[in-house]
């Protein structure tokens, strides 16, 4: 179960995020109704081991046929927005106006960071979270089409790779997560796993300074 303390009447800023993820604990709402937050740090933390990444060969043709393209922190407020609506992803939302607004200003400040799925002009899927140190720690996903979502987390995994970075957290492990190669470990070795990773600076944009081929 994740250890969870009560609301407490104290700003919630950039600053504050940044000091709980590097803690090892992260921010929730009870909906997206729900003005406050609270704190979470699961007993089993979800990870995608970067050289444990699964994308089955179909899936990978799949993708190439399809089209899409991918992007990288171009439209924050759309990724947010697909994260926080409920549909084929999901019933609820735990996204809510505080949780908009302050990583809509971790975005603005170079830590936060989204992956885009484009069909054409339509937003078809992708993901969003923060950079800290070598650690990602993924927020959020969402698809509307098929395989999008996949195709944001593998992009998502090779630029992680170039970047030098060494921990991808997913707080939880889903049945989709799971496909792809995600594992729970228990708390104490998350930590561990953290602090290693604090260590570490990665490089979000190496990637994109890769030589052309």
């Amino acid at each position: 179960m994740a250890r969870r303390q009560d609301p407490f009447d104290i700003e919630i800023t950039p600053e504050l995020i940044i000091r709980a993820y590097r803690a090892g604990i992260f921010p929730m709402s009870e909906d997206a109704e729900d003005e406050d937050l609270f704190w979470v740090s699961p007993e089993m933390r979800g990870i995608i081991p970067l050289d444990g990444f699964h994308l089955s060969t179909s899936l990978r043709k799949a993708i190439r046929k399809s089209g899409f393209v991918v992007k990288v922190d171009t439209d924050f407020d759309a990724i947010i927005e697909g994260c926080a609506t409920v549909g084929q992803d999901r019933d609820t939302t735990w996204i809510n106006r505080t949780i908009r607004s302050v990583y809509g200003e971790l975005f603005r400040r170079g830590v936060a960071h989204t992956v885009e799925v484009w069909d054409g002009p339509d937003l078809v899927g992708g993901l969003y979270g923060l950079a800290i140190g070598g650690a990602f720690f993924g927020e959020s996903m969402f698809h509307r089409r098929t395989n999008a979502s996949k195709m944001a987390m593998a992009h998502l995994v090779e630029r992680l790779n170039a970047g030098g970075f060494v921990l991808l957290d997913t707080q939880f492990v889903t049945d989709h997560l799971a496909s792809l190669g995600g594992i729970e470990i228990p708390r104490e070795h998350y930590e561990e796993r953290l602090a290693e990773a604090l260590l570490i600076e990665g490089d979000w944009s190496a990637w994109d300074k890769r030589p052309a081929i």
